[in-house]
């Protein structure tokens, strides 16, 4: 079993944060946010180039990470068993001068079986971030409507035989055994879905489904992405690394609302001449030919770069509603 997990976009991440006015000046004191721990690779590389004032708060919901968390002895560290959304809590408002959002799994979750992500490997149907709290795959597809599983499986993993693959699922809780691994779900979709997309296993978009909707993986990041806006300092940074197009939507549509003001229809005003939004787009990044290569969990992964502007620039923060 391969238990290293190697982070994606690490230097581009870590260089990203770190070109922020505020990190650049003598600012003391800086606090960064580290949003998702996972195995610690962006943490460590970031205590390795802030300054010796500086702080660096990182979240998580898993327990085996935050287990990780604790062998960092750094004074200028601090990890929060919880998830990202739950940032403001922990933090005063524009005081932060970096949040770093890496969102998706780490490679331990997916390999290790018993934690319920893989569709390769058999192990009980969990799919929990955190293993404390909440009800398993298991539980709430042997209790959900067939509606319920449907919509879920087609939003979240934008399966187009999601109603087929619910009405499979209830088929099998006539069962005297209903569903209890991976395997077992697995192998179930496999035979509905007759066609297959070249290089992409049946029970992708079904496992990526549950795992997004039993974590609340889209509810947390939209709450995280406004908590992050509403924390960082004029100048701070917001670096958001997405592996699926639910995620990175969600990610590019926040940053262009929030990147210029909307004003009614009609009014003669020109582009140039419109009041700016809070946040100032910076860059797009994919990760490298050479990063896929060693790392293909990497292909799909997207780095958003936006910074907090600032008063000092003559632009204004608040949104005109449009009419």
């Amino acid at each position: 079993m391969n238990q290293t997990h190697r982070p994606v976009l690490l230097a581009e991440a870590v260089t990203a944060l770190l070109e922020s006015p505020l990190l650049q000046a003598e600012s003391p004191k800086s606090i960064l946010i580290d949003g998702t721990f996972g195995r610690g690779g962006h943490t460590r590389a970031l205590l390795g180039a802030i300054r010796p004032d500086a702080q660096l708060i990182a979240f998580d919901k898993d327990v085996q990470a935050i287990a990780e968390a604790k062998k960092i002895s750094d004074s200028r560290f601090q990890i929060i068993h919880s998830s990202f959304a739950s940032m403001a809590q922990y933090a005063e408002s524009a005081s932060i001068a970096g949040v770093l959002l890496d969102l998706g799994i780490s490679s331990p979750q997916v390999d290790e079986a018993e934690r319920g992500f893989s569709f390769r490997r058999d192990g009980p149907l969990d799919m929990r971030m955190n293993t404390t709290t909440g009800l398993t795959a298991a539980q709430w597809l042997n209790q959900a409507s067939v509606d319920d599983i449907a919509h879920v499986i087609k939003a979240y993993g934008e399966e187009r035989f999601a109603l087929p693959i619910a009405k499979a699922i209830l088929a099998r809780r006539e069962l005297p055994q209903p569903l209890t691994t991976t395997m077992e779900l697995a192998n179930l979709v496999a035979g509905v879905i007759k066609k297959r997309e070249p290089g992409q296993d049946p029970a992708t978009r079904t496992f990526q489904a549950l795992r997004i909707f039993i974590n609340k993986e889209l509810d947390d990041l939209a709450l995280g992405l406004q908590a992050a806006l509403e924390l960082l300092k004029p100048g701070g940074r917001l670096v958001v690394i997405s592996f699926h197009s639910l995620e990175d939507r969600i990610v590019k549509q926040f940053m262009q609302m929030h990147s210029a003001v909307e004003v009614p229809r009609g009014l003669p005003i020109r582009a140039k001449d419109l009041p700016q939004g809070q946040l100032e787009l910076i860059s797009r990044v994919k990760p490298s030919n050479a990063e896929v290569s060693e790392n293909p969990r990497a292909r799909s992964a997207v780095m958003r770069v936006a910074q907090k502007r600032s008063a000092e620039d003559g632009l204004i923060y608040r949104r005109q509603v449009s009419q």
